[in-house]
């Protein structure tokens, strides 16, 4: 080996540099790396948010769960606890307005009406909860199913602009073709690292609304059964 091999072998990098393939790439490929890059970014901004925010949502409707099935004064509660952030609160609030609206007189004409309406309005409510909290995990879907795409895009288009290269210095070494490939490649590498840990998130996070969306129609169906009970005294 040469002088000028020893030292060419020496130079070189010894692990791929995430900072150079960016800087080296086409403009249009460091285009879909940034974007990805924010997409990511994006990603572990709600996954953070999310985790907090269910967390405390858990945690403020098993506590009014508990002291609702204890109260003597639903007024009471509802004045100290109403103004909260708490799921399970505007679901008793929602089954308690439609019974204040229907018992006025203290007579009911059609009692298996007011027990549909009371299910229907309770039902509606535990949907928009869920619906609520469902909205911020579009993102994640949006970024897991497009991402790799989008990634598989920038790779596609580095590995043309590579052929583009091998046509214009009429070189087709791999000296030449593997910079380009590994910058095109990095595309998709990105695109997988912010679509997988959106998808795993969805995933997770589904399944926890859906199990906050169970706890809080059980909580309406028992209040039901509650006020079902107590229609039967009028």
């Amino acid at each position: 080996m040469t002088d000028l091999s020893l030292l060419a072998a020496a130079g070189a990098p010894s692990r791929l540099n995430p900072v150079q393939l960016f800087l080296d790439a086409d403009i249009v490929v460091q285009a879909v790396m940034l974007g990805l890059l924010l997409a990511s970014v994006w990603t572990w901004m709600i996954i953070v948010s999310f985790s907090l925010r269910m967390t405390a949502v858990k945690k403020r409707c098993r506590d009014y769960e508990e002291d609702f099935w204890q109260t003597d004064n639903f007024d009471a509660l509802m004045k100290e606890r109403g103004k909260k952030d708490i799921a399970s609160a505007r679901v008793a609030t929602a089954g308690m307005r439609e019974w204040r609206h229907s018992v006025k007189g203290g007579r009911v004409a059609d009692r298996d009406g007011l027990r549909q309406r009371l299910a229907v309005t309770m039902e509606s409510q535990v949907a928009a909860e869920a619906d609520e909290l469902s909205n911020r995990l579009n993102f994640l879907a949006t970024v897991g199913s497009v991402a790799p795409f989008v990634g598989l895009f920038g790779t596609v288009w580095g590995i043309m602009n590579s052929f583009f290269q091998i046509g214009q210095q009429q070189n087709s070494s791999l000296a030449v073709v593997a910079p380009g490939i590994s910058e095109a490649l990095f595309a998709t590498a990105i695109g997988l690292f912010a679509a997988i840990p959106a998808v795993i998130a969805y995933n997770r996070f589904s399944h926890a609304v859906n199990g906050l969306e169970g706890r809080l129609q059980r909580f309406a169906d028992r209040f039901h059964a509650s006020l079902s009970r107590e229609l039967e005294t009028l």
